[in-house]
């Protein structure tokens, strides 16, 4: 399928989301936030699909909500308002762009090329890898609009660059540079411009052409969803139970083989048809499932 707001390019194993409103700096629509959350879902069920870029067009990356339809962007009770979905009915919980990115069985990089403010910077947080060109500018800028930091970012933010970190951010609702972006650790590195998506891309080669599938789906969920946890207890419980199915399974014998061969892995195992019976381990509320 087509999309109005969005490019869906896969090449080889790694697909490439381009948001593409170019002339408004990629400024974010209902309209984008419904097709982004379908490009991920796509990808999910795509055993071509290793790794997802999202990027964007031109020379911002996003630069948050579209307002130029004035204030009522923000009011839910105006159609033209960013917090409708495409079809003009309020955002469901479950149905969104940060649930599709976070649910996904395959791991996403922004590589962010230009401006990414407000929802430009939050749609970045569920993805699991985030590089920036220099010359970059991210801003967590809702207080400087009266509103409060959306899609789940008072969530995301502090794991990724700790409370005191996101605190000062979000307060002050200043620019960051790459550079600082960097610092803080919210993204990984920086590029020169020309060369974000071939980082990227070499990048997401290294996870594509090295790691099992199902491994990765696995760990990505490990990681986001005990990372906060006050103890390791529950954690054990899963990843034991994950590393003894996995340990008998096809991946493991092809991985150790590759290994003692000195060969690159061809790992059997597909997203699609070969989760363990223990996935998901959490309900739909998100609460662990006994185990």
């Amino acid at each position: 399928m087509g999309y109005e707001t969005l490019l869906y390019d896969l090449d080889g194993p790694v697909l490439t989301v381009t948001l593409n409103r170019p002339d408004k700096l990629n400024a974010y629509t209902g309209v984008m936030g419904t097709e982004l959350a379908d490009a991920f879902r796509r990808a999910d069920q795509d055993d071509a699909v290793r790794v997802v870029i999202v990027t964007g067009a031109g020379r911002g990356f996003c630069a948050g909500a579209d307002i130029s339809g004035g204030a009522a962007a923000f009011d839910p009770a105006s159609p033209d308002s960013v917090a409708f979905q495409a079809d003009g009915q309020p955002r469901q919980p479950g149905g969104g762009f940060v649930e599709a990115i976070m649910a996904c069985r395959k791991p996403s990089i922004a590589a962010i090329n230009g401006a990414a403010v407000g929802i430009g910077a939050t749609l970045t947080l569920p993805m699991d890898i985030r590089i920036a060109a220099d010359g970059a500018r991210i801003g967590f800028i809702f207080a400087r609009r009266g509103l409060v930091p959306e899609a789940g970012s008072a969530w995301f933010l502090p794991r990724l660059v700790g409370l005191s970190t996101a605190l000062r951010w979000c307060l002050t609702g200043s620019l960051l540079s790459a550079a600082e972006a960097r610092d803080g650790g919210l993204v990984s590195e920086v590029t020169a411009p020309e060369q974000l998506l071939a980082r990227a891309r070499a990048i997401a080669l290294e996870i594509a052409e090295n790691t099992a599938p199902v491994s990765v789906a696995l760990t990505r969920q490990l990681l986001w969803r005990f990372s906060g946890e006050p103890d390791p207890i529950g954690l054990l419980a899963i990843d034991s139970e994950l590393s003894t199915t996995l340990g008998a399974g096809p991946d493991v014998r092809e991985g150790v083989s590759a290994f003692l061969e000195k060969r690159p892995p061809r790992f059997p195992g597909r997203v699609s048809t070969d989760m363990p019976d223990l996935y998901p381990w959490w309900d739909e509320a998100g609460q662990p499932r006994p185990v």
